[in-house]
């Protein structure tokens, strides 16, 4: 199998929450389309410098990451942050790693937004029998 890449579509939750509410224009809302990897091995949303700046996001809290080289790293984890695929959308936390030449899309997202990864099409999509919305399982 090889990778896995997916257009999505992240904006920062706080400007979205403030466009529903009327206090600001949707035109406003701090967002961006990007190319993401999509990794069944990474545990959450991974961005880097540039997007937390772009986007506007803030500092939750710093953690410690291990690598898939093994090694481990302080990092911040920003957010609330929006993802959004085809006709789903999920609300996440995401780790910045200042290095970072793609966006990772990790279990966490995909899990939220309820969709697979077809590995004979190469694709992320939408499980076939709930096209039409997510099913979230709460036991």
């Amino acid at each position: 199998m090889g990778f896995v890449h997916a257009m999505i579509t992240l904006s920062n939750s706080f400007d979205e929450g403030m466009a529903a509410e009327g206090l600001l224009s949707p035109e406003l809302i701090r967002k961006t389309e990007v190319c993401a990897l999509v990794d069944s091995g990474a545990f959450t949303l991974v961005i880097n410098e540039t997007l937390k700046k772009q986007l506007g996001l803030r500092v939750l809290e710093t953690t410690k990451i291990l690598l898939a080289d093994g090694s481990r790293q302080e990092c911040e984890v920003v957010g609330p942050i929006d993802i959004r695929f085809k006709n789903r959308h999920t609300v996440t936390s995401s780790l910045v790693l200042p290095t970072a030449d793609e966006v990772l899309l990790g279990v966490i997202p995909l899990e939220g937004m309820d969709v697979i990864i077809d590995p004979k099409k190469q694709e992320l999509a939408l499980p076939p029998e709930r096209l039409d919305m997510p099913l979230m399982i709460v036991k």
